[in-house]
């Protein structure tokens, strides 16, 4: 039978401070010397069982404090931490198990506030980083950290958007070579290592950053969904750093970014703001390599979507600084360049060196180069050498557009084929002249076919092409193929036949002066959409845009007054100056100052050959005019008289009055 149990005495009031240690230490030694004489079992079955808070029974009586009396009820939870702190009745409740008290929920801070933390915090590190970016470059990773928190996309933005702010500020002028194992194992100074340290830790940070955008903005079918806000945010944040350091490292993949977002041909906001980017950095690009980049990226882009992207993706290469800049003659093959001009030594006669010497030469060029890079240096030959790269690749998308004949691309092709015409090797003139002369037979086509109904597909091009303005643009760059030239070549070496051109220009004088948008330009015209055509798109924005009439001009003046195309018969001019007369007479009032003021010059210079039509009695002709011919030669122009300058002098406009005046002054005097 087991031995009885031992009274315990219970305490009346909680240890005092005085001697705690010494009655904890006889409390524990209490507890081993009795623990052999418990009768575990029959304390379990005297334990009371366990029933709701409410119907409690209350065994024990009241005991007595330093307060009072006070009952057991009230003070159940003191006399529960006294018997634990004593170790007295409690302890055979620990084979039952501990409950362990459930922990206080922290308060929920809301949005608001915790968008104003983020904002103050982000403001101290971005204010602590600028006064010494060396001392405090690792406060970075807090807003880095800010920016990869996934439960408020607000914080995020704020964050990445000044993540890109703060580098734009702390970037030197200078790339950042990454350190090898040598140059880690070199023995340096205490200053030297302390710039290489922040160096790294700039460049390590700016790495993950640029990752972070470049996640962002990748639409992969395994990463879960992002934002479109952020993905918004990352966009801008990208073209913002290639625009503010495009001199500093990971420029490729910034620039990856942004030729993604262009591949798509829905034109938003995010596709807008790429494209004016890339705009704005081939303007900006001295050097030619940033634009050699992007071109070429762009072009890979442009092969893979097999040429399925959006039109004003094109007008981009019009911004490139290769057409003032860039004076040599180039294709998809290969750039011209003058006699004297070598990129490489192969003339010059090789100087016997010994081998120790050839080691130092290349030591010496390996630092040059770095002092070049470090010094952001780049001399004309390394700039020409990037623009004819980069204008051969504008001309293989053009040439493979114009090829493919694809009809939404065909108005920007010829837009940039009418700019940089003056850059075309001379190899590839008659190629480009063919291709010419099937686009004006197709608008030709267009026009004779617009009210045929079993004609579909000219229909669908007609509604999408403006084929009258791409005659006008074939024109102008068959005219400055030839312009483009030397005098001297143009004259003897080359033999083109711009009958066809000449042509096709005369023939159109009478459509073009009816025309109402003779004088549109998109850029600056105030007109509303269409209410009968709703489906219609409005007008997009062009580069350097040029009205009709000013592509009108620039043909006549390259056919009647350019010295290139050499001196021109006495019935083309003839015709022309009477067609263009007549035209006069319904064009507006800008096209009509425009027309005679070109019809000025040619009577400055071929008066005697155009005098006849106004002085009927030196007329050389026989037969009958006739105003509606096709051909030049079949007009018989000299069989007629120029009574439309009558009228003129009769015009509401006084410039036009004066302009005829003037004409008609000039004929007098040089006949």
């Amino acid at each position: 039978m087991a031995p009885g149990r031992t009274t315990k005495r219970r305490r009346v009031s909680p240890p005092g401070d005085e001697d705690t240690s010494s009655r904890a230490t006889r409390a524990q030694t209490d507890f081993v010397n009795n623990a052999a004489e418990w009768d575990l079992e029959q304390d379990y079955e005297r334990r009371p069982r366990k029933v709701g808070k409410k119907d409690k029974e209350v065994t024990r009586l009241p005991i007595k404090t330093d307060e009072g009396f006070q009952a057991v009820e009230e003070s159940e939870q003191e006399a529960d931490e006294s018997d634990s702190f004593l170790g007295t009745d409690d302890e055979d409740e620990g084979f039952e198990g501990i409950e362990e008290e459930p922990q206080p929920e922290e308060p929920k801070i809301p949005l608001k506030l915790q968008i104003i933390q983020a904002k103050e915090e982000i403001a101290r590190v971005a204010m602590l980083i600028n006064e010494d970016p060396e001392d405090h470059i690792s406060s970075l990773r807090s807003i880095a950290d800010m920016a990869s928190d996934r439960r408020h996309v607000t914080i995020q933005k704020l964050a990445l958007a000044s993540q890109a702010a703060i580098y734009k500020d702390i970037i030197p002028g200078y790339r950042i070579r990454p350190l090898t194992e040598s140059d880690m194992t070199a023995k340096v100074s205490k200053d030297v290592r302390k710039v290489r340290n922040y160096e790294q830790a700039l460049l390590t940070g700016y790495k993950n950053y640029v990752n972070r955008l470049v996640h962002l903005t990748k639409t992969t079918k395994g990463d879960a969904p992002v934002d479109p806000s952020l993905k918004s945010v990352a966009i801008n944040c990208v073209c913002s750093l290639l625009l503010g350091v495009p001199h500093f490292n990971c420029r490729p993949d910034l620039t990856k970014v942004l030729v993604n977002r262009l591949a798509r041909r829905q034109a938003d906001a995010d596709f807008i703001k790429c494209r004016e980017t890339m705009e704005e950095v081939f303007a900006k690009d001295e050097d030619g390599i940033v634009s050699l980049e992007a071109v070429r990226l762009l072009s890979k882009m442009i092969k893979g979507k097999e040429f399925r992207v959006n039109e004003s993706l094109l007008d981009t290469f019009l911004h490139l600084r290769l057409l003032s800049e860039f004076s040599s003659k180039a294709s998809r093959d290969r750039v011209d360049r003058p006699s004297d001009e070598t990129f490489g030594k192969k003339n010059q006669k090789k100087e016997f060196r010994t081998k120790r010497e050839r080691k130092v030469q290349r030591e010496r060029k390996v630092v040059e180069k770095d002092m070049k890079e470090a010094d952001a240096l780049v001399s004309h030959e390394e700039r020409d050498k990037n623009q004819a790269e980069t204008l051969k690749l504008v001309f293989g998308v053009y040439f493979r557009i114009l090829k493919q004949r694809i009809p939404k691309l065909m108005g920007p092709v010829l837009e940039g084929l009418a700019k940089y015409a003056h850059l075309i090797n001379q190899d590839f003139f008659g190629d480009l002249l063919e291709a010419m002369k099937d686009l004006i037979g197709h608008a030709d086509e267009v026009e004779m076919a617009e009210d045929d109904e079993e004609e579909a597909e000219e229909e669908e091009d007609q509604t999408t092409r403006d084929t009258q303005r791409e005659a006008l643009l074939c024109n102008v760059t068959a005219f400055a193929l030839l312009d483009g030239q030397d005098a001297s070549k143009a004259a003897g070496a080359l033999h083109l036949d711009l009958t066809f051109f000449v042509k096709h220009l005369y023939r159109s004088l009478y459509p073009m002066c009816i025309n109402p948008d003779v004088e549109y330009n998109p850029n600056s015209a105030l007109r509303l959409p269409d209410p009968n055509h709703p489906g219609r798109p409005a007008p997009r924005k062009k580069v350097d845009f040029q009205t009709p009439t000013v592509l009108l001009l620039r043909c006549l003046q390259s056919a009647l007054l350019s010295r290139s195309h050499g001196t021109p018969p006495p019935s083309r001019l003839g015709s022309f100056t009477k067609r263009l007369m007549t035209s006069s007479l319904q064009l507006p009032e800008k096209s009509a100052i425009a027309t005679l003021s070109l019809l000025n010059q040619v009577a400055k210079y071929h008066s005697r050959r155009i005098s006849s039509l106004w002085h009927s009695e030196e007329r050389k002709g026989d037969g009958v005019f006739n105003p509606y011919a096709a051909d030049v030669e079949g007009t018989n122009v000299f069989a007629g008289t120029v009574w439309e300058g009558e009228l003129l002098r009769l015009h509401y406009c006084p410039e036009v009055r004066a302009g005829a005046l003037d004409m008609e002054k000039m004929i007098s005097v040089r006949k």
